[in-house]
């Protein structure tokens, strides 16, 4: 037996195999608070920046509002360069952006927002639901894409399906004969795992695809390891399956893409490819450039943007 541990750059896609055994980066979430609602924030961090083009994952709750708290409420802010993608499991969001969208989105249901080269929104918890439980993702969009128009899409109807007692959700991508209809702009996967039973499973990857997975409820074996909801596992590139072990109850979110190699650089709300980029879009929210329309309907004011980290770009 070894006793060597193995080390990670977070730029990195492989995870070394030791006495024949492939190892799992093992990354503790961070605990945070957005607009109200506790979360636990699997990226980015310095262990591991970005997943494929995922480039942000928050897990918000599961949370109770209690006394007189509205639940979730947060203001106008900007983005460029991304896409937010929120998977709702519990509760209600109301949905605003500068497009003048505004859609609620309920358990089973992805908002999809385009950011492009700029748009600005906000998300409240609405209707008598005083419970909260969510995944709110990022995803980089490739240089190529950067500047596009934004745009805003929602969707209700995802594939899902029960397979060894868990009941399978694909959000983003292709799996098998099903595919999401979510728009993307490079290969990704996102699923919704649910455990109806105690149970193994066994899931088919691509290898060209890094994976992650999180836990949300529960604890999970994720090829033989142990993971519960404050640990992000990493697996890398070069797999062709993940087997899984979980009880009844049991939730977590498996994500995975092809690396974007591209620069990937998140400042803030802003997500680009190179420091002038984004000091040009701060810049345009602190002055209230017309890239940044206002939010209808919302009565609060915007969030101030903090100060840069650099000062000569």
């Amino acid at each position: 037996m070894s006793n060597s541990r193995p080390t990670y750059s977070s730029s990195s896609r492989d995870c070394p195999v030791i006495d024949g055994v492939r190892q799992i980066q093992r990354i503790a979430v961070r605990n945070a608070e957005v607009g109200g609602i506790a979360i636990n924030r699997a990226l980015p961090t310095r262990e591991r920046r970005t997943v494929g083009a995922w480039c942000f994952l928050d897990h918000a709750g599961p949370s109770v509002f209690s006394g007189s708290s509205q639940g979730m409420d947060v203001g106008p802010h900007p983005h460029i360069g991304l896409q937010t993608f929120t998977w709702m499991i519990e509760g209600e969001v109301l949905h605003r952006d500068s497009l003048g969208s505004e859609q609620v989105i309920r358990p089973g249901q992805v908002n999809l927002m385009t950011a492009g080269r700029g748009i600005a929104h906000t998300e409240q918890s609405t209707g008598e639901e005083r419970r909260l439980h969510a995944a709110q993702l990022w995803i980089a969009l490739p240089a190529e894409y950067a500047d596009m128009s934004p745009r805003f899409d929602h969707y209700s109807d995802l594939p899902c399906w029960l397979s060894d007692g868990v009941k399978q959700t694909l959000l983003v991508g292709e799996l098998q004969q099903y595919r999401s209809p979510v728009l993307t702009f490079s290969p990704l996967i996102a699923i919704d795992l649910e455990w109806q039973e105690d149970g193994y499973l066994q899931l088919p990857l691509r290898d060209d695809f890094e994976i992650g997975f999180l836990p949300l409820i529960g604890a999970f074996g994720v090829n033989d390891e142990k993971f519960s909801p404050d640990e992000f596992a990493y697996l890398g590139k070069n797999l062709n399956r993940i087997e899984l072990h979980g009880r009844k109850g049991s939730r977590a979110l498996l994500i995975g893409g092809v690396p974007l190699n591209e620069d990937i650089l998140i400042w803030w709300n802003f997500v680009g490819h190179s420091k002038p980029e984004i000091t040009r879009a701060q810049l345009d929210w602190e002055q209230g450039n017309i890239r940044f329309p206002d939010v209808v309907g919302y009565s609060g004011p915007r969030m101030a943007a903090p100060q840069l980290p650099w000062s000569d770009v």
